[in-house]
């Protein structure tokens, strides 16, 4: 029948509508979160200026409104003097709209013209009252807002006081006690203001300070894997190159040597790979005993006599990792640079630090360019043990070592050794101690001498 189709052709109708609208609605959805995506991420790249609370005088304007009572009293002939009444209220809007635009930025705000600015305001809004009275009261709280924007502690408390009895004393003078109504409005549009525009500005600046701390994290992060980098590789690509030039020596005459050291290339290159994997996620625990043996290998490759002493309870892997990364920068440059015959390391331990010396009798640096390392070394510390302010005779390895062990409560120190040649030496503070080796009595100290006797 003709009543029923009718109907169900308006139900047809509505539900293609609510299917419409379910589009648009998921089709606004997803283009509002493309659009939040791409702007936090100009955010981040820095390409949008990043800005809390109102933002600009834009959120300042709106309260203009206030005056459109006085306005009216223009056009509807209540106002005498139309003339100079319509250029008070044009000259208290543009500087209210100067100042407004002018407060969100500390520079602006506090600058000899804003505080100008807001002085004619004020005496633009008291002539406009004690002249005309009425609706034209209601620019004291607008001038009010205009000073709580600019107006900060300490200053505030006594020049909204002084702005807020202004008020009152017009309003009283023009409307009776009935104007103390337009006094407690000044007073709190003055205060709340300031207050919004303080926890405005407070919130502005703790972003760009978590800002802040994000980038220099980001720096720490890359110093850090930098200097994993240049201690790795500098350490490896030595070992590789002394060992390579060794294993051409001996190919002519023994070849059976010659691939002894090739099969020592081979797995110094696969724990090296390993170590920049674990260097890269930041787990890197290091063994000083592998980097000690590792060491001790080095240096008979480049023909140089390896000497190693340890003693001393189990290390943590902190401390062990730290003392490794020395071990590695002092035996790569004796390597390369010093043309010793002979290297001496030695680790010490004690109930609270850990000494680690390296020693070689090569060529040493030039004379002058540090004081000489004492007798002492590798027994006792330093007057400036734990200060950061140590010389450091070396390149980046050795200067990168040392913001690391004083970071970690110790310290390093390099130069000409007292009977020549070149001293490295380390201590750290021994932050917790291994557990037992199974059959070893609790607390014994192990002593380990690689080079003349396992060598």
């Amino acid at each position: 029948m003709f009543w029923s189709r009718k109907p169900s052709c308006r139900v047809d109708e509505i539900r293609e509508a609510v299917r419409q609208g379910r589009e648009h609605q998921r089709y606004y959805q997803a283009n509002k979160k493309r659009l939040n995506a791409e702007y936090k991420a100009a955010q981040k790249a820095g390409e949008v200026h990043t800005k809390a609370g109102l933002g600009s005088g834009f959120g300042l304007l709106p309260w203009l409104l206030m005056g459109m009572g006085a306005f009216s009293n223009l056009f509807q002939g209540e106002t005498p003097n139309p003339w100079i009444g319509g250029l008070g209220l044009f000259t208290f809007n543009s500087l209210y709209i100067y100042v407004a635009f002018r407060a969100f930025h500390k520079e602006t705000r506090d600058a000899v013209s804003t505080r100008v600015a807001l002085v004619l305001m004020g005496l633009v809004t008291c002539g406009l009252a004690m002249a005309y009275g009425g609706n034209w009261l209601l620019f004291f709280p607008l001038f009010g807002l205009a000073t709580g924007a600019v107006v900060r502690l300490p200053h505030l408390r006594w020049v909204g006081a002084v702005v807020t009895v202004v008020a009152g004393a017009a309003s009283v003078f023009r409307d009776g006690w009935g104007g103390l109504d337009t006094a407690y409005a000044t007073w709190i549009s003055t205060m709340v203001t300031a207050a919004i525009m303080s926890l405005s500005e407070a919130v502005r600046q703790l972003r760009e300070a978590r800002e802040e701390l994000a980038r220099r994290a980001v720096e720490e992060e890359r110093l850090r894997f930098s200097r994993d980098l240049h201690d790795l590789l500098g350490h490896t690509l030595s070992v590789i190159v002394v060992k390579s030039e060794a294993a051409r020596r001996l190919a002519p005459r023994d070849l059976d040597a010659a691939l002894v050291q090739v099969s020592d290339i081979e797995s110094v290159g696969r724990q090296a790979l390993t170590e920049i994997r674990e260097a890269v996620t930041g787990y890197r625990e290091g063994s000083l005993t592998t980097d000690l043996d590792l060491a001790a290998s080095a240096l008979r490759a480049a023909g140089i006599e390896p000497v190693v002493h340890r003693s001393g309870q189990p290390l943590a892997a902190q401390t062990e990792a730290l003392l490794g990364w020395v071990v590695r920068e002092a035996v790569t440059n004796a390597v390369r640079h010093s043309g010793a015959e002979r290297c001496e390391i030695s680790v010490r331990g004690s109930a609270e630090r850990v000494r680690l010396r390296v020693w070689d009798d090569g060529q040493g640096t030039a004379a002058g360019t540090a004081p000489a390392v004492g007798e002492c070394v590798g027994e006792c510390a330093p007057d400036n043990a734990g200060t950061v302010s140590i010389p450091v005779i070396g390149g980046t390895g050795l200067k990168g070592l040392a913001e690391r062990l004083a970071a970690a409560g110790g310290w390093l120190e390099a130069g000409p050794g007292p009977r020549g040649g070149f001293v490295v030496r380390a201590e750290l503070p021994v932050e917790s101690v291994a557990p037992e080796r199974p059959g070893e009595p609790a607390g014994a100290v192990r002593a380990a001498r690689i080079g003349e006797v396992a060598g």
